[in-house]
């Protein structure tokens, strides 16, 4: 299936959100992933699944001063 990841056309078999941002060497205590224009809870990425042409936004926040 086809989505947009980051802004890039991607295509992949993976089944769920979770299952995508392990494939990432992210942090994920400071991650938040938007799907479709919503924010995904870390709770529910395993039970949200990905179909095609979904939009997903992986966005880390970094402290800083």
């Amino acid at each position: 299936m086809k989505i947009r990841l980051n802004g890039e056309a991607v295509e992949t078999c993976i089944p769920n959100i979770l299952d995508l941002v392990k494939t990432r060497d992210l942090d994920l205590s400071s991650l938040v992933v938007e799907h479709n224009h919503t924010i995904i809870q870390q709770t529910a990425w395993a039970d949200t699944l990905l179909q095609e042409g979904d939009t997903i936004e992986l966005l880390c926040f970094v402290g800083g001063g």
